[in-house]
């Protein structure tokens, strides 16, 4: 078990909740209020985070909101994760284009972190979720067979049965497709959500037990091509195609969220405008197809 330190939790939980309100300004009875904390507590936590130039106290009336400190700390952040900043603008392209959602996300240590967002739907900058079965195939899908057997062989983040051939399979045809089609149900949905800011070891295990009853069996989730039928509609959660970087490996993963029944055809046209967005990405960050590399 992680240990964890609730006084550091609560800043984190403060500075959260600004990034959440863009632009908005909070006296401390709201935010004491808002985030449950009693008011000489979070008179602390503001007064330090105003000290350090991480909020701006404006005197009239006495109000709080993020400050310069968070911005310079936002720009050493981002230049770890140069492609992302790329990846931004062409997913704003994509996501008008089709009115949905686009994603941006890489593995950073042992947790999956979400890096950019565009489009209608609200997904949190910075959330994360643990980098294990089930939770990840597509972070190793276009990445070298050691990098796939790594990760298959982690101790699962919850109980799951894995077909290691069927994986295998869908490993394959990723790869000759250049992009992954999933049908996410109801529970894997549930389970995301579960597992979000959550370690793998950090699930008592009487909670592993019932989340792991959510999910089916890994991989059951992603349409091969023999699945789909140009003009039959089927149900599809999300797209998602790969980035790579200058020695050839897996970046970023890249998504457009579909949300409803469409054609195989559509899949199709849909997953070839992903695959360009990501290879454009992947040039215009420096990166080479593994095949160049090869």
């Amino acid at each position: 078990m992680t240990r964890r330190s609730p006084p550091t939790e609560r800043v984190v939980r403060l500075l959260d909740f600004f990034a959440a309100r863009p632009g908005r300004r909070f006296g401390l009875s709201e935010l004491a209020r808002e985030l449950d904390l009693a008011k000489p507590t979070c008179l602390g936590i503001v007064t330090e985070l105003t000290a350090g130039g991480y909020l701006v106290r404006d005197p009239r009336p006495v109000t709080y909101r993020l400050g310069p400190a968070i911005i310079a700390a936002g720009r050493v952040a981002a230049e770890g994760f140069g492609a992302s900043e790329v990846a931004r603008r062409h997913l704003e392209d994509l996501s008008r284009r089709y009115g949905a959602t686009c994603t941006a996300s890489a593995v950073v240590g042992d947790r999956i972190l979400m890096l950019q967002s565009a489009g209608p739907g609200r997904v949190k900058l910075g959330e994360a979720y643990p980098f294990a079965p089930p939770v990840g195939l597509m972070y190793v899908l276009w990445d070298s067979d050691a990098a796939f057997d790594a990760w298959l062989a982690k101790p699962p983040a919850v109980p799951v049965r894995l077909d290691e051939a069927h994986l295998r399979r869908v490993v394959a045809e990723c790869r000759e497709h250049g992009y992954l089609m999933e049908s996410l149900t109801s529970a894997g949905r549930r389970l995301y959500a579960l597992m979000a800011g959550v370690g793998a070891d950090e699930l008592p295990p009487e909670v592993r037990g019932l989340v792991g009853e959510l999910v089916s069996s890994l991989g059951e989730r992603v349409y091969l091509g023999a699945d789909l039928e140009p003009r039959r509609k089927h149900a599809v959660s999300l797209l998602a195609a790969p980035t790579f970087d200058a020695s050839g490996r897996q970046e970023l993963v890249l998504t457009l969220s579909v949300g409803e029944p469409i054609t195989g055809a559509e899949i199709a046209r849909r997953g070839a405008a992903l695959v360009a967005t990501a290879d454009a990405v992947t040039a215009e960050s420096g990166g080479l197809p593994p095949q160049v590399v090869l």
